[in-house]
């Protein structure tokens, strides 16, 4: 007998080509979701068959995320395309409201190191662009 998964309590902060599969992924796999972004029409990006909760409004003010009960959150991708706003999201998700599981997409490389020092998980597309590519480069042996 296969056992199931526990459904997760996720927040997704940005709901661009990234944040909308990742949120269309996490209802389809019968996760509880609440994504939030400034720009309404973002959130047409999600597949009709998405079954979460949608919040217009920015995510660095408290408010929003209070209202999207951040507090309960098992997890919280900050997955916007700007470093700033996924930092100080990050931060206070972190920080204030106790978020375990905080994971940054972090587009600038150079600030990678940033979002670590502070102990949050983050992912540099770019960086595992560049590692990919440093793969195809470097010979292997016949």
């Amino acid at each position: 007998m296969r056992k199931k998964k526990k459904s997760l309590y996720v927040i997704i902060v940005g709901c661009g080509r990234m944040g909308s599969i990742v949120a269309n992924y996490a209802s389809a796999d019968g996760h509880n979701v609440v994504i939030i972004d400034k720009d309404e029409k973002s959130f047409e990006l999600l597949s009709p068959d998405f079954s979460g909760f949608t919040i217009h409004g920015d995510a660095t003010e408290v408010e929003n995320l209070k209202a999207a009960k951040a507090e309960n959150a098992d997890v919280l991708l900050a997955l916007t395309n700007d470093d700033n706003t996924n930092f100080m999201v990050s931060m206070i998700a972190k920080y204030v409201f106790g978020v375990r599981k905080v994971v940054a997409r972090v587009y600038d490389p150079d600030n990678y190191q940033l979002f670590n020092d502070f102990e949050i998980h983050s992912i540099s597309p770019i960086l595992l662009m560049a590692e990919a590519l440093r793969g195809v480069l470097i010979p292997t042996e016949d």
